[in-house]
């Protein structure tokens, strides 16, 4: 098992003070970060080695970035998140000035709602199909009948209902669309004869 950073008993907890982190940034300009086990005592600091190195790497150092996340970062955490997935410290290292808990806290509350907006797993950044059903109802009228189905509305076949002898309305009590598929009465007298015969009679005729 791995021993503590150091003994907490007697160390500082809590909001850190601005002598404490001008103490920090004395110290780590003057010999830099070297062993954060052993960097308080050194700085003359009642703080934990880990408090320490999180007070430096998340708010002092002097290449931290402030503000806004730019579009080519944004493009970049998600490109790197499809590649490495959680690993916050290895995204935040390919984003100069960003801590890991800033990149991971970014996603969280921007980047993984955007994506599932879109239609894309924010976890496998793949593209999800949602299937929505949404079920309306259809009045088919043929001849003096009256029918009322409930269909869905995304389904890749409705019924209808259709008369050879008369028009068939369907209206749509969902969307108020009405279509009208009308189908002719045909009557055709048909002969059956030679083409030659006919075409010859014709002429004399």
């Amino acid at each position: 098992m791995r021993k503590p950073c150091c003994e907490k008993e007697g160390k500082n907890k809590g909001a850190w003070s601005k002598q404490e982190d001008q103490k920090l940034i004395d110290y780590i300009r003057k010999h830099g970060e070297g062993c954060w086990r052993s960097l308080p005592d050194a700085a003359g600091l009642l703080r934990c080695g880990k408090s320490c190195r999180l007070r430096w790497v998340n708010y002092l150092r002097p290449d931290l970035k402030r503000g806004n996340f730019g579009e080519d970062e944004e493009d970049l955490i998600i490109k790197l998140h499809a590649l490495l997935g959680n690993r916050w410290s290895l995204i935040a290292g390919r984003l100069p000035g960003r801590t890991d808990n800033e990149v991971k806290n970014h996603w969280n509350t921007h980047l993984k709602r955007r994506l599932a907006q879109m239609g894309i797993d924010p976890d496998n950044h793949r593209l999800g199909l949602r299937r929505v059903t949404r079920p309306s109802k259809l009045l088919f009228v043929s001849n003096n009948h009256t029918y009322n189905k409930e269909v869905n509305s995304q389904a890749d076949e409705i019924p209808v209902l259709l008369n050879s002898a008369t028009d068939t309305e369907i209206i749509s009590n969902s969307t108020n669309i009405s279509m009208i598929s009308s189908v002719p009465d045909l009557n055709l007298d048909l002969t059956i004869g030679l083409p030659f015969m006919e075409s010859m009679n014709q002429i004399c005729t």
